[in-house]
Order: structure tokens, then sequence, then C-alpha cells
């Protein structure tokens, strides 16, 4: 039985002329049960008209009964008057009139049914357009659920998605108009707002189906596995072209959308225009479609999954990210690269993020502990590793390649992302540069420099990284130095220093641009033949034991 009210048979009698659909007419009799939704589409409908109907004949019974006794009435007055004219032959030219029999009542609403009925068999819903008729059938949840094992995700539970064309905003307020007049004579407090979103119902109808599909999987309200379900239809701008003429300021073109009556700039529209001006440009109920709705590519989109660990680079000719000059390739690898295509293949993934805390130069290797590094992992189609694996995971890593070195790899939270980059100019990195000297120098020569403590320098942007970073003076400071003596011209120097400091600017000058410079200090020009990062004091991610 349905959970309706007598005050709802009015508008049920509406819609059900209107062209509605038997969902439809639930929805908007803010039928909120789900299993109402669940039961066969005809099953409902036939519900629907036997609600209707059983109003249709307690008003004929009703009218029976003042029949009969007006009928007794005159014939007791027949008794001592004679009668002008014989009653009974009026009542059969006029059947349907105040005095027609109940039953012959009862037989002229079971025809207006049956009408009905033929109409909703052969006719698209005038408001969904299809989507709660058969596009939300067993044999639709079939098609989704095998697109779903056909991409052979890794998923406990999903979440499924509904894009419906825009146009049924449309629809559905003209219907809403059509009904709202019934509403406020009586005197119901319905607010469009509680009407039933096709979205829910759809949702209420295929959430098992495509559950029982799956072997049980459950569909739930939030989940790391979407299902998207989308739906088109050849009349949405042909059905929205009014609002355009009348709302224009609501429609803006945009280059990645294929038309401008977005669901958002429709609904934004449906609220600025008066109910008047839209009546006057739309039908009122809407009309019969000519086609329903057709359905999209079911797509299927996992959660980013995020990995994390330490790499070192050992090799002075590799890039930490691709390197490409006018749109020519100028190494063949690159550090990003290497990590990437193994991680990739195991998670199965569609594509990938990289990130770091810091970047070498291609020249420059990084040792020690290596350097932080994150990967965002796009649409992973597996997503549970464990730490065995993970383990393997990195040994293939460490495998593939002699120029790098991953460790602490590890599946971590997307919050847990940001403390890689948190305060990271507030953090130090220490650094091991090959000076030359153009003056000899002896090792007394050198010695102050291990004195030096906390030396703040000011560095304009330098010259090779001038065309992607802007023009600016940065104080930077170094904290501490030391000295390693080699040759008359040559000499290991040791730093620790704020993030962001450029090493080698400091240590050749970049003609005046980074003052104080090691030249200033030496009284002689120096210039800097190797570098190496020795270690990036980021305590994250956390350290794995060997």
């Amino acid at each position: 039985m349905l959970p309706l009210k007598d005050k709802d048979k009015p508008i049920v009698q509406k819609l059900l002329a209107a062209g509605c659909c038997a969902r439809c007419i639930l929805r908007f009799c803010c039928v909120s049960v789900q299993a109402a939704y669940r039961q066969p589409q005809q099953d409902t409908l036939q519900d629907l008209q036997a609600f209707v109907s059983s109003t249709d004949n307690s008003k004929s019974q009703d009218l029976a009964a003042e029949s009969t006794e007006e009928n007794n009435k005159s014939h007791n007055a027949a008794a001592s008057e004679p009668p002008e004219d014989p009653p009974s032959k009026r009542a059969k030219l006029e059947p349907s009139g105040p005095g027609a029999p109940a039953e012959e009542h009862a037989a002229a609403a079971a025809a207006a049914a049956v009408t009905l009925t033929e109409e909703e068999e052969d006719g698209v819903c005038v408001v969904c357009l299809g989507i709660l008729q058969e596009l939300c059938s067993t044999t639709r949840a079939v098609k989704i659920a095998e697109r779903v094992k056909a991409e052979k995700y890794e998923f406990d539970t999903l979440v499924l998605s509904v894009s419906l064309p825009a146009q049924l905003c449309v629809r559905e307020h003209s219907c809403w108009l059509h009904v709202k007049k019934e509403l406020r004579e009586k005197s119901m407090a319905v607010d469009k707002d509680d009407v039933i979103q096709v979205k829910e119902a759809f949702k209420w109808v295929m959430q098992g189906r495509v559950a029982k599909e799956l072997s049980g999987v459950a569909v739930v309200t939030r989940s790391s596995f979407e299902v998207g379900v989308e739906f088109t239809h050849p009349e949405t701008d042909s059905d929205c072209h009014f609002l355009a003429t009348t709302c224009g300021d609501c429609f803006k073109p945009t280059k990645n959308k294929q038309s401008v009556f977005t669901r958002m700039a429709v609904v934004k529209a449906l609220e600025k225009i008066s109910d008047a001006k839209f009546l006057q440009h739309y039908p009122c109920p809407p009309a019969r479609p000519s086609s329903s709705c057709s359905p999209q590519d079911v797509q299927c989109l996992h959660v980013s999954v995020f990995v994390a660990g330490r790499y070192n680079k050992f090799c002075r000719s590799l890039p930490q990210t691709p390197w490409v000059i006018d749109g020519e390739r100028r190494m063949e690898s690159s550090v990003e690269e290497l990590i990437a295509a193994p991680v990739l293949s195991a998670f199965r993934a569609d594509g990938f993020n990289f990130s770091s805390s810091g970047r070498e130069d291609v020249d420059v290797r990084t040792l020690g502990n290596g350097r932080p590094f994150a990967m965002e992992l796009l649409n992973p189609h597996r997503s549970r590793f464990s730490r065995v694996e993970m383990k393997q995971l990195q040994e293939a890593i460490n495998k593939s390649s002699d120029k790098i070195r991953v460790r602490d790899l590890q599946i971590v939270t997307r919050d847990a992302m940001s403390r890689m980059k948190e305060g990271e100019e507030e953090k130090t990195k220490s650094y091991t540069a090959l000076v030359w000297t153009l003056k000899p120098i002896q090792s007394q020569d050198i010695a102050f420099i291990d004195d030096i403590k906390d030396l703040t320098l000011d560095q304009k942007t330098p010259l090779r990284v001038l065309h992607r970073r802007a023009l600016a003076v940065r104080q930077r400071v170094v904290h501490s130095m030391n000295v390693r003596f080699l040759d008359s011209h040559h000499f290991y120097l040791g730093l620790k220093t704020q993030a962001g400091t450029y090493i080698k600017e400091f240590v050749h000058g970049d003609f005046g641009r980074t003052k104080p410079n090691m030249s200033e200090l030496l009284k002689t020009d120096t210039d800097i033949l190797e570098l190496d990062v020795e270690s990036v004091d980021v305590d994250w991610p956390p350290s794995i034991p060997e």
C-alpha cells in the first residue's frame, strides 16, 4: 500500500493526466519511503489508479445514497400528488448527472484509469524523461555492474553518482507550478524543496540492484570509489532556450562546456524568473517529450592514493623532472620517471603528480637520508598494499636503476602531504661543495670560514632561474660552514643553510647579485665545480626500519 493520504488525491489525478510516471508522482507527493520507489513501476501505477478510483467510488456511493433518499421522498410525495413527469426518464438521459447510480460512476472512473494506463505505458514521463522508468531497471543495473567489473578496481564499497540533463529542472518547475494552485487550495504547507529529487529516487531504486549484481558490495553515500552514471537528452537546449532570453546573465559560455545550459546555470535562472514570465514561455504541464534520455558510458573513479618516501640521486646528469626545452627533450630520464614507472604499474593508476621538499639541479647529487618526495596517484585501480608489498615495490624501484635509490616508501593521507611543505623555508639543508679559487691558497687562508655563523645573504633572483622566477631580493641565512683544504686551488666547503638558499650563487657571486659571497670573503674569484646535498632536514615521512 502506498503511503499516500486523501489530500494527495487531487495531486495524483493532475499528474497522471499530465503524463507523469508513477515514481515522479510519488516524488511530488513528497513520499520519502524508499521501498515505495523500488517496487515495479507498473505496480505503483496500478496502486495510484486504484487510489484515485477509490475517491471516485466513494463520491459515487455518497451521491447514490443522496439520490436514493431523494427518490424515496419523491415516491412518498407521489402517493398524495400525481407527478408532472416521470423522473426515471431524466435519469436515463443523463446517467452521469448528480443522480446517476454509483455503479455507473465507478465504471466511468475505471474507464478513465484504463486510458491513463495506456498513456503511461506508451509515453515517456514528462518530468524525468524516462530516468525513473526503464532507465532504472534491472537491465540497466546489470550493464552498470558489468562495466565496473570490466575495469577491475579494488574496492569494498562504492558511491553511485548521477548526472542528469539540465532541462529536468525546467520540466520539474513546470509540473510544480501545475500542482501549486491545488496545494494552495488545500492549504498544504509544501515547499518545492520538499519534492524528492530525481537523483535521490534514482539511487533509491538502483543502489540495491547494482549492489546485488556486484555480489553484495555496499552502495553507500560516501566511498573512495565512485561509479558515475550520466544521462543526456537531445532536447536539452530547446527546452532551456527561453531562459537564455529571459535570464541571459545566468548563462555565460565557457571553453570546457559543450552547452551554456549547465545544471547550475538553469537552477540559477529558475530561481530568478517569475512564475508569470515562466508560464508565458513554457507549457504547464510540460509537453510530451519525443524521446527518453540516453545513458552515456559509465565512468569509474577511485580517489587519489598518496605515496611518500625519500630518494637519493647519485648521477650528475639526471634532472628531478623531465627536462624539455623548446619542445625538445634534453635528458633520457628523470628522478620522477624512474620512481613513477614501477609505482604506477603496481597501483594501476591513470596518472600521477610528483612533488618534493625542494629540488636539486641536474648536476647535483642528493646523498645522506635523501630528499622527501610524495606522489598523488590518480584513479588507482588498486589501492591497498601491505607493508611487505610496499617494501617489495621499493626494492623494485631500486633494482630498476643505479642512478637513484628510494627509502621509507609508504602510503600516506592527503592531509599528511601538507607536512612536507609546511615551513619549508624555515627548515635547514646541508651541502658539500667543491670550490675552485683563482688565487693560490693555503689551508690557513680559508680556516677563518669555520668561525662564520648565521651569515645573512641578500640574494637577487639568479640569472639562471630568472626566466621562471620573479625578480626579487631574498634574504637567506648560512647557519654554519666548514672547510677541508684539498690543494692550492681547491677546497671542500660544507654548509648548513636555510632552505631556499642558492648555494652556487653564494660561491661565485652571480656577478654581484648575491652579497656577501665567497669571492668577497676570500678576495679572489671563486667558482663551484661540484655540489652535493647531504641532508634535507624535514622530519617526514616517518622513517621505516630497514
